[in-house]
């Protein structure tokens, strides 16, 4: 097994032979996935590259502050029109999470995968993976540190908005010491930490606030009060004007229900299919949980998307989550 330091090696090697780099993030990408998208932009720009930013849907509009936001392509809108031999995936948990910019990955294309997913089945012909990172984007701090360029307020804040946001504004468990001084560092870049705070993790649009409404009016709870979860429907999104990025952190509030070990969230996609997304106060492995239907992610903080009618997935899963208490 390859240490992380000879990985991140292995990783700038990739950056510096190859030229004329695709980079992707996963489906309705986060924070983690936008900034990191972003950074490894800059850091491609820094080296004298070519690349292209891509996803296969819209970022969200809370992200378009940072830096080289307004270079991803986003391919339901503009289809690019050739394939790439050099790709770099990051924070995708496994190859599907790509989604449909696959089709823009030549045959046999070398990839560089950069993720932080203990569930990260580690594809491609590099894979960084380090499941102790907080964030993709705390691993891309130490890649950059590989190289010699000069830190600007701009890829801080990139870096910066990775780490608040996977570590839920340095609240979650994963928030670690090294976290705490990557953090500390950027603010002294020049990061307006406040103002990343409210904008990213306390403001709500009122389709957010609406959407909202409608999930917690579902709220469901087992009888022992240890499972809790909510769902939004297509009617849901429609009635309320919400877009899928509006949905992050409703999941949150069944599991911050004092006496909850797992919270659930059921978003219907169309009628034979459920993304379900799931948060563990500590005692269930989500992650694990998830991969039993196909999905993956964290131990408190994982996803899947399950075929089937809403009824039958939530009886599914929450049968499947009593077996891991």
């Amino acid at each position: 097994m390859q240490t992380y330091e000879q990985l991140l090696e292995q990783a700038k090697e990739f950056l510096q032979k190859h030229d004329d780099f695709l980079v992707v993030s996963h489906i309705q990408p986060d924070g983690d996935a936008v900034s990191s998208t972003v950074a490894v932009g800059w850091l491609l720009s820094c080296l004298g590259k070519k690349f292209t930013l891509i996803n296969e849907g819209p970022i969200p509009e809370r992200m378009r502050f940072l830096l080289l936001s307004d270079r991803i392509v986003n391919m339901e809108q503009t289809p690019l029109d050739r394939t790439f031999k050099h790709v770099i995936c990051v924070d995708c948990a496994d190859f599907g999470r790509v989604g449909q910019t696959s089709r823009y990955f030549e045959e046999g294309a070398f990839i560089l995968n950069i993720d932080h997913h203990p569930t990260n089945n580690r594809y491609g012909n590099v894979a960084l993976i380090q499941p102790e990172a907080a964030a993709t984007a705390e691993i891309l701090y130490d890649l950059i540190h590989r190289f010699d360029f000069e830190w600007t307020t701009d890829i801080a804040s990139a870096i910066y908005t990775g780490l608040l946001t996977d570590t839920g504004g340095f609240r979650y468990s994963n928030t670690s010491p090294k976290v705490m001084r990557i953090a500390s560092e950027l603010l002294g870049y020049g990061v307006n930490g406040p103002e990343l705070s409210e904008n990213l993790l306390e403001a709500m649009t009122l389709p957010q606030m609406k959407v909202l409404v409608k999930a917690l009016n579902t709220l469901e709870m087992t009888p022992d009060g240890k499972i809790c979860w909510v769902y939004v429907t297509p009617e849901h999104m429609q009635e309320t004007g919400a877009a899928n990025e509006d949905l992050e952190g409703i999941v949150n509030y069944p599991r911050n229900i004092h006496g909850v070990e797992v919270g659930i969230l059921f978003k219907v996609i169309h009628d034979n299919a459920v993304k379900v997304s799931l948060r563990s106060a500590g005692k269930v492995d989500v992650a694990a949980l998830a991969q039993s239907f196909g999905g993956g992610g964290h131990v408190r903080a994982a996803g899947c998307r399950v075929e089937g009618s809403l009824e039958s997935i939530i009886e599914q899963v929450v049968e499947r989550v009593k077996s891991y208490l």
